[in-house]
């Protein structure tokens, strides 16, 4: 009886390890816009680093942590992300355990414990953002503002943090009702934003998403709105 008992568990387990094998390995690649904006150029040094990479700017003292969306490749976000480290803002794009920021929500010790910069920003894109705002919400003493795309708090954050909302008209993803009710948790001096003709893949370069709406606008001029609102909003020191 034991013995067949522990066959049944073990056949369960292999079946939810295939099932999480399967749903993982499907998920929406780096296009070849996003792998050629890897490349450093005359303002920004782009660097791999050991969990992620790193978009080395002019800035000495602002950098972002950014946490990618759900089973979305990391890379996708690079253009997006070059555009910040170039306005003044360092980014470190975090690589996530599975393509799941579920599954490591905390990566963001490392880089702030290095203590390199003077402000720090943390954000992420949907299920990215959404782990940004945990952490955050457990860490505001570490922390200068969160940064929300297409994303939503489910805890109060400090209104000690300078915190943007960005989001964009054709979004079919974005949980418009969660995303009114994540209003709660924000500080009463946050800023939203919604893009015009943005959707919800076009905060990366990864293709068409699931549900998502058209996009009336280029991914190119969606994340060249996101990059300038952000440099606006957040109170850079450089």
């Amino acid at each position: 009886m034991k013995k067949r008992i522990w066959l049944i568990l073990l056949l369960v387990l292999a079946l939810s390890a295939a099932a999480f094998g399967i749903y993982t390995g499907q998920y929406y690649h780096a296009d070849e816009r996003a792998l050629s904006a890897l490349k450093s150029d005359e303002r920004v040094t782009v660097t791999p680093i050991g969990d992620g990479w790193l978009f080395d700017g002019p800035s000495e003292s602002d950098a972002l942590i950014f946490y990618p969306g759900g089973k979305v490749e990391e890379t996708a976000y690079a253009p997006l992300l070059h555009r910040l480290a170039e306005g003044g803002l360092d980014v470190y794009l975090i690589r996530m355990p599975f393509r799941l920021a579920v599954l490591s929500p905390n990566s963001a010790d490392r880089v702030i414990e290095s203590g390199a910069y003077e402000r720090r920003y943390i954000g992420g894109h949907s299920l990215g953002g959404a782990m940004a705002a945990s952490y955050a919400a457990a860490h505001a003493d570490k922390l200068d503002g969160v940064v929300l795309l297409a994303a939503y708090p489910t805890k109060v954050l400090d209104k000690s943090l300078s915190v943007i909302s960005i989001y964009g008209t054709e979004d079919g993803v974005l949980n418009r009702t969660k995303l009114a009710e994540g209003e709660q948790y924000l500080p009463q001096t946050h800023e939203s934003y919604e893009i015009e003709g943005g959707n919800h893949a076009q905060f990366g370069d990864y293709g068409e998403q699931r549900g998502d709406g058209e996009a009336a606008i280029s991914a190119e001029e969606q994340q060249r709105r996101t990059a300038a609102a952000i440099l606006q909003y957040l109170p850079l020191t450089g």
